[in-house]
Order: C-alpha cells, then structure tokens, then sequence
C-alpha cells in the first residue's frame, strides 16, 4: 500500500533549482532542498528515465539534510527527454560529479532505488572518497540474468502483464524482446516510438506494488524517459561488465550501507540485494515482508526514512 503521510517528512518546496548544461546535447535539472549547512546527501532516481517526484524530497529530514536531487540524463525535466545519445553510464557519473562541485560538497551520502542503486554502486565504486555511506532500495545490479527476469521471468507471476507486452511485436521477433523493442523506441518515427514507450512503461508500472493500486492516467514525460532509457540500457548492459558492481564491491565495502529491499519485488529480486549484502559484511539488509518494488509502500518508505534518521544521529546504521 502508499505509505502513510505520517511515515514520510512533510512536503517541502527546493530552496533553489536550475538547469546545468553538461554536454552540446544534454541539460540537467537539478533541485537543492533542506538546509544549506545539513549533512549532504544525493538522492538518484530510478528508471533509468523515471525523473524526480516532490515525494522523493520527504526521505530526508529537511532540517538536517542538505538534499541534492536532479532529473538524469533523458528524463524528467532534463532535456531532450528520452535522449538515449550520450547518455552512458560513466556520463552519468561525470554529471555527479559535475553537481558535487557545483555545490562545493566534499562528501555526500548517496540514495538510489532501483535503477538508482545500480548508478549508486557504479558512482561510488569509481569515486569511493566522495562518499559518506548508502542508502539502496530495490537492488538492481543489471545482470544478464536480472535483465532476462525482467523481460521474461515476471510471465510466471503476471502471466496476462506478459501477455500484452510481447503481443505488439511479430512472433518472428520475439526471440530477442529487448532489440525488438529497443528498435522501435529509439527510432524518429513517433508514430512507432510512441506506441512501444507506452507498452514498456505500462509493463513495469503495473508490477511496482506488491498490491493493485489505482491505475493512474499515463504520463507521456515518464513514458518517453523510462522506455527508451530503460530498453538502451538494458541492451547495452548498462555499460558495464558483467557483475561488475559485486565484484568491485571492495572499494565501498569501508563506507555504511543499508540495502531495504520487498520480499515480494518482481521486478528487482531479492536475489540481487541479498548477493549484494553477501558481498559487503558491514552493510545492513532489511528485508520487508510485505512488499513489492514501490518506495512508497509503507514498510519499504518506513524502512528508508528510518536509514536516514539513523544516519542523521550516528553517521552509519550501527
């Protein structure tokens, strides 16, 4: 179920905001929130190409917490949304650094979910003195074999999701769902982006939540950045070689960590968080019992604002 207003700080407006040109093709939106002199923390967005929400301000204790939030290459307000051309993820990483310098922050402790904790790991693990500690939600390390379950492992849970994703493409493409895909939402032709960003978007937003929630009306900004980012991504490993956020672990497994992960996810499965944990001893793995993938299930956003609260008085979740 959404969480509580109670479980979550109170809305809160940035204090400033802007957008910060990091390349000739790519404009980033950025938002700082909280108190100028509060403990820094960067807050990373999942998808890739999900964008920002005013409630992912409200992890974070405003009063404490100087919140550094911005929309990533491609999606949100950033522009051009949807662009997948430079758009890797060591560019991501560049730009964080780019905003961390903006800032003048020495160090910061970093917050992802989902696709925000793969670039979490991958930005720590390339500047591991920048970072105060994590706070990682929805552990997606991207793997072949995560890549394949989100494609094709949730028809065991959602057969008839399954059924309508694959049902727009020629039975002689789908042996390989992902370039099929990947074709039509990184081509110029609205018409066939469009149709394919939609289809993408509703095959992962219906799954979040352990349970049904409201369907809410399609936002074309979320559509757009989620399905073209997320498929160029997906079809190029996300840059990355194969496992290696886990086994780069050792240049972050110093800082404090707390993985919070839904039992139930069928999108990021517990499997990912719990090899992550495995393979960093000092980091914390809460487990919640009765969720899915969502932030704002109750015990998943319980569990991430008690992982800020608890970094606030003591600087690591001992």
């Amino acid at each position: 179920m959404p969480a509580s207003p109670l479980c979550l700080f109170p809305p809160i407006l940035p204090i400033r905001h802007g957008m910060l040109k990091v390349d000739g093709r790519h404009t980033l939106y950025w938002e700082e929130v909280g108190n100028p002199n509060g403990i820094p923390v960067l807050f990373l967005h999942g998808g890739p190409g999900a964008g920002l929400s005013p409630q992912h301000r409200r992890f974070f204790d405003s009063q404490a917490y100087r919140i550094i939030l911005f929309d990533q290459r491609g999606a949100g307000k950033s522009t051009p949304l949807g662009e997948w051309r430079d758009n890797t993820t060591d560019l991501l990483i560049e730009d964080i650094e780019r905003l961390r310098v903006k800032f003048a922050i020495d160090q910061w402790l970093i917050f992802g979910g989902s696709w925000g904790s793969t670039l979490a790991l991958a930005y720590g693990e390339a500047h591991p003195q920048r970072c105060l500690g994590f706070v990682l939600r929805g552990i997606f390390l991207c793997t072949q074999a995560e890549i394949d379950f989100f494609l094709h492992g949730v028809r065991w849970f959602y057969p008839e999701l399954y059924a309508d994703f694959i049902a727009p493409i020629p039975m002689a493409e789908r042996a390989d769902l992902l370039n099929a895909y990947a074709r039509r939402l990184l081509c110029d032709d609205p018409a066939v982006y469009w149709p394919a960003a939609r289809a993408w978007s509703r095959f992962e937003g219906r799954r979040v939540f352990l349970l049904p929630q409201p369907e809410e009306k399609s936002s074309d900004t979320l559509d757009l950045g989620v399905g073209r980012l997320e498929s160029h991504y997906m079809a190029n490993g996300a840059f990355l070689s194969e496992d290696q956020l886990v086994r780069n672990v050792g240049r972050i497994a110093h800082l404090p960590a707390v993985i919070v992960q839904g039992r139930y996810d069928v999108i990021c499965p517990p499997l990912s968080a719990w090899r992550l944990h495995q393979a960093w001893p000092g980091s914390h793995l809460d487990m919640v019992p009765d969720a899915g993938h969502g932030a704002l299930e109750a015990g998943i956003a319980a569990a991430l604002v008690r992982a800020t609260e608890q970094f606030k008085r003591t600087r690591s979740f001992d």
